[in-house]
């Protein structure tokens, strides 16, 4: 994903902490720690580094793709990692924007949404249910590529992050409406995590 490449070309920034609201601002460091690795991930190959930025007006430009950069409004850090399946050639953006406050993640939800994020699983794409992670949720299950290959995008929020799974593959084999269900669940569970002031642990079953 040409996001996560340009992350990966990102130089080191302050982290930041701190925050006052009862979900707690994330950090760069938990933002990058939130991203799934090669250690949460069995059977999937990693292809872009857990990677993430101080957000700055380049970053808002990728992150928030819509007029004036909504939705990055009040954000601190972006960051990204890339997989792909060892045996499908599935892959898996896995997409994260920290923001000082749950009130400025919860302001941002719809707008990226709506504006944006649900939009990259393709036209005809159908809304399914992802389960009750994360504050709130939504997912999309549809066509990403020229000749039908299936595709689906998650957003979760959790807390003051807003998170996403960005999911292609190059038969309609390659993924199903479960495998985003758990990609989806373990993206949010380290967000948990980390805004508990946990070091993120959740991974995928073997």
């Amino acid at each position: 994903m040409a996001i996560a490449a340009a992350l990966l070309l990102a130089g080191c920034g302050d982290s930041g902490d701190g925050g006052n609201d009862k979900a707690v601002a994330l950090s760069k460091e938990q933002v990058r720690e939130t991203l799934p690795d090669g250690e949460a991930m069995p059977g999937w190959k990693e292809s872009a580094r857990p990677t993430a930025v101080q957000m700055d007006k380049l970053y808002r430009s990728q992150a928030c793709p819509i007029k004036g950069n909504a939705g990055c409004e009040n954000s601190r850090f972006f960051g990204a990692s890339t997989f792909r399946h060892n045996d499908n050639a599935a892959t898996v953006t896995f997409l994260v924007i920290a923001y000082d406050s749950e009130q400025a993640a919860h302001a941002a939800y719809d707008v990226l949404w709506d504006g944006y994020y649900g939009k990259r699983a393709g036209q005809k794409a159908k809304a399914f249910e992802i389960g009750s992670i994360g504050d709130e949720r939504d997912a999309r299950f549809g066509t990403s590529g020229f000749i039908g290959e299936p595709g689906a995008v998650t957003q979760t929020r959790v807390g003051t992050v807003l998170l996403w799974t960005e999911t292609a593959a190059t038969d309609k084999g390659g993924i199903d409406e479960e495998a985003v269900r758990d990609l989806a669940a373990v993206l949010a569970e380290r967000a948990r995590q980390a805004q508990n002031g946990d070091t993120p642990s959740a991974g995928l079953d073997g």
